[in-house]
């Protein structure tokens, strides 16, 4: 892009995306110096419009950060009444009992929530505070200062041409610098994956793992609804193909959250995630408590996998990675936002010391010296063993080694040290020739629904004038790499149908990138076997528009 003449504004600190972890810090900022000058800038089009999360919700998070959220109308509204857990057969279940289960495991005290609810309540306590919170404003480039350390971004770029470069509509957008700035992007941002990469922060960790977390939202019968009821499943139909399981979650007023995750290291380039969780809803017991009810949002993203051993560094000279930037999920728990929350309030605290003793652009140390030592890392270093097994060894051997890994990390020891995960998402692809096609049964309309029609409950849109979001670092690679190797697996892994390959009438094929149809889930970046996609934020605003998620 042309160099561009900006406006700058100067702020103390500068946080992108208002998820649990931004507004958390921007709050506990806040709340250590009212007269600290706090952004928050947020590409969705409102406060909780990109969030999507289970959501079962450890209130420690709140409680550390907000001890009177009770008092101040928190969305927590449903506590969980009880805890299920069943290991699935293509028509039988077989429930697994609680009492074996290690503590950590244990639901009571937790609440079902629609996150982008908890994000927006969270946000009006930012703005009580006096901090900026801006919508609709992708930060697209960072800023760096003579010393190469970060400065600032770039926000608020709209009406560039198709082609992406500069037309007379364009809109330049400005420059917000800040004494230090934070990343909560959530999972594999673009500016967190660009600082990882430059300052080298993944050195001497594993690689990051993720999976693919696809949720529609159901209002079922009146006398199927249990509130509080929280279920979760492992096995069919996944089977020996990939690693994930299945969420149902009863909230209020007759609302399930029916959830879907597949783990994204699967080997298996004619597996299709998404027709995996609509073939889930065909077994009886899902089938059951859905039938006469109605689907009402849709919305798909990749939940970070890798856990303790996987976690970059996260800081850089004037940057700090929050929460899912860096990779904070407790994948047995299926939890992560109380982590970004500790997260969020650990950085606001490193922050306001360093600018109380006149720093600015240095590392903050002691943000990580924190996640690390404290609570967050003793979360996640009594885990970090379960998806290393679970890849290793499948389902059935990893629910014995895992959970008895969890008992002894509970009483301070480990049996199995700290496992390796190897390889990342991508390189676990295998070559179609080692594989054989998979049959999925055609969706019929009512229990189960094709990509596009789904796509349209969740309210996505982007501006068809804009540049493509979503770069192919080489044109040639998707037909005569990955369809002619791998059978073309963007056609599957995208729970949004944004790629595809389309026959000519010459007898060619062309690769078509759909980006409207896009839900910024990132597994196309993840999961591409040649690493070729390259996501990037669209204008500020597009996207989906998740309404209660």
């Amino acid at each position: 892009m042309a160099y561009i003449e900006r406006e700058m504004m100067e702020y103390d600190v500068v946080i992108v995306g208002a998820g649990p972890a931004g507004l958390s810090a921007a709050i506990r900022l806040k709340q250590l110096n009212a007269e600290l000058s706090v952004v928050v800038l947020e590409k969705g089009s409102e406060v909780g419009a990109h969030i999507l999360s289970g959501a079962v919700l450890d209130p420690v998070g709140l409680d550390a950060l907000i001890p009177d959220w009770r008092a101040k109308k928190a969305p927590l509204n449903v506590k969980v009444k009880n805890d299920k857990f069943y290991i699935l057969g293509e028509a039988g279940k077989l429930r697994l009992p609680n009492f074996p289960m290690p503590p950590l495991m244990n639901n009571h005290g937790n609440y079902i929530v629609s996150m982008g609810n908890v994000c927006r309540w969270m946000a009006e306590q930012a703005e009580g505070l006096g901090v900026e919170i801006f919508t609709g404003m992708a930060c697209s480039e960072l800023v760096y200062g003579d010393n190469d350390e970060v400065r600032g971004v770039v926000a608020g770029v709209f009406g560039l041409e198709s082609d992406g470069s500069i037309g007379e509509s364009t809109e330049p957008g400005m420059e917000l610098h800040g004494k230090y700035v934070f990343l909560s992007e959530g999972v594999r941002g673009s500016l967190s994956k660009e600082v990882i990469a430059k300052y080298d922060l993944s050195k001497g960790k594993e690689p990051q793992k993720f999976g693919l977390g696809m949720k529609e939202i159901w209002e079922v019968e009146p006398d199927k609804h249990k509130e509080g009821s929280v279920t979760h499943t492992m096995g069919w139909p996944l089977g020996s193909n990939a690693g994930g399981g299945a969420f149902i979650y009863h909230l209020e007023n007759n609302q399930v959250y029916v959830g879907f995750v597949v783990h994204l290291n699967y080997k298996n380039p004619y597996l299709f995630p998404y027709m995996e969780f609509q073939r889930f809803k065909n077994h009886p017991m899902i089938s059951n408590l859905l039938e006469g009810g109605k689907r009402v949002a849709y919305g798909a993203r990749a939940i970070s996998e890798g856990g303790y051993q996987s976690m970059p560094k996260m800081v850089a000279p004037g940057v700090a990675l929050l929460g899912c930037s860096v990779g904070m999920v407790n994948v047995p728990r299926i939890k992560g936002n109380h982590n970004a929350m500790l997260s969020g309030k650990a950085a606001a605290e490193a922050a306001f010391e360093a600018i109380d003793a006149e720093r600015s652009g240095d590392e903050l140390t002691a943000y990580e010296a924190v996640v690390r030592n404290g609570a967050i890392g003793a979360d996640l270093k009594k885990v970090r063993n379960v998806k290393p097994l679970w890849s290793k060894y499948g389902l059935t051997a990893s629910l014995i080694l895992g959970g008895l890994d969890m008992w002894t990390n509970s009483l301070g020891f480990s049996l199995f040290g700290t496992q390796k995960h190897y390889k990342n998402d991508a390189e676990a692809t295998e070559e179609a020739s080692k594989h054989s096609p998979i049959d999925y049964p055609k969706p019929d309309g009512k229990l189960t629904f094709d990509r596009l029609t789904n796509v349209a409950f969740s309210f996505t849109n982007h501006e068809e004038t804009q540049p493509p979001h979503l770069h192919l670092k080489d044109a040639a690679v998707p037909v005569e790499v990955n369809l002619a190797r791998y059978a073309g697996p963007s056609a599957r892994y995208c729970p949004a149908g944004v790629y595809e390959f389309v026959k000519e009438a010459g007898g060619d094929t062309r690769f078509v990138i759909n980006f409207q149809n896009c839900v910024h889930c990132k597994t196309c970046d993840i999961k591409d076997p040649s690493q070729n996609i390259n996501w990037t934020t669209p204008q500020g605003g597009g996207g989906p528009n998740y309404p209660n998620m």
